[in-house]
C-alpha cells in the first residue's frame, strides 16, 4: 500500500493527531506489540495445549485496542499518500504452524455480515490470526519509522474494513472452543466442513472478497476493475 491516495471527509469530529506520539497512540501501539509478540509465541509450539486459551486471551485483549480506535474520531494521516513501508513480513510459516498447532479445530463457520442475508462461510482461525498480523505489522511498521498519525490511521481504518471483523470471528470461535471443554459439551462432528471443501463455500468466499474489496477501494481512491 505504497503511496496511495486517500481521501477523507472533513468533518467537526475529525482531526489529526499529534506528529509525536501522544498517551493514546502510544497505548494502542503497546497492545497491538503486544499481541504480535504473544501470537509470534503461541505459534512456536513449545506449549500446545495452552494455544487456544492463550489465543482467546490475545484475542480478547487486541479487540479492546480495536473497540477505542472504533469508538476514537476519524483519524487523518499527516501525507495525503502513504508512504511505502517496505516489502510485508512473509506470516505463511506462522499460519501454517497456527494450523498444525489447532488441528482438527481449525476451521469454523461464520457468517460474514450480520446484518446480510448469506450464508454460513467457511474460516480458519489460522488464516484469521495471520491477516490479522500482518495488517497490524503493516501499522507497526510505521509507527516505528515515526509516522504516528499514518499509524493511527492505518490500525483504525483496517479495523473498520478487515481485522476488526476478522479478530471478532475467530475470537467467537475461539470463545466456543473453551466453553465446549470448560462446560464439558460435546461439539458437533467437523468432518465435511473445510474452505476448499466444495463450490458453494467458494463462491460465498468470493463474494465476500468482491463486497470487501468495493468497500476498500472507495476509501483509497481506487478504481474498481474495468472503470
Amino acid at each position: 500500500m505504497s503511496e496511495t491516495m486517500r481521501e477523507t471527509p472533513a468533518t467537526p469530529q475529525t482531526r489529526s493527531p499529534d506528529r509525536s506520539p501522544d498517551d493514546f497512540a502510544v497505548q494502542i501501539a503497546d497492545q497491538i506489540e503486544s499481541f504480535i509478540v504473544a501470537v509470534t509465541e503461541v505459534a512456536k509450539g513449545d506449549e500446545p495445549d495452552s494455544a487456544v486459551p492463550f489465543l482467546l486471551l490475545e484475542v480478547s485483549q487486541l479487540m479492546l485496542a480495536g473497540g477505542r480506535l472504533g469508538a476514537h474520531e476519524d483519524i487523518v494521516p499527516d501525507e495525503r499518500y502513504e508512504p511505502d513501508t517496505g516489502p510485508e513480513p512473509d506470516v505463511d510459516e506462522l499460519r501454517m504452524r497456527l494450523a498444525r498447532l489447532l488441528d482438527p479445530v481449525d476451521v469454523y463457520s461464520e457468517v460474514f455480515d450480520p446484518y446480510a442475508r448469506s450464508a454460513p462461510v467457511p474460516c480458519r482461525i489460522s488464516d484469521d490470526i495471520a491477516d490479522v498480523l500482518t495488517d497490524l505489522r503493516h501499522g507497526m511498521a510505521h509507527y516505528r519509522a515515526g509516522r504516528v498519525s499514518e499509524a493511527l490511521w492505518w490500525w483504525q481504518f483496517s479495523y473498520l474494513s478487515n481485522w476488526g471483523p476478522t479478530a471478532s470471528a475467530s475470537l467467537r470461535a475461539l470463545q466456543s472452543l473453551v466453553a465446549h471443554v470448560r462446560l464439558d459439551t460435546p461439539m458437533d462432528e467437523l468432518d465435511g466442513l473445510d474452505t476448499d471443501s466444495d463450490a458453494e463455500d467458494l463462491r460465498l468466499e468470493e463474494e465476500a472478497g468482491a463486497v470487501m474489496a468495493a468497500e476498500i477501494a472507495a476509501p483509497l481512491g481506487i478504481k474498481p476493475n474495468g472503470d
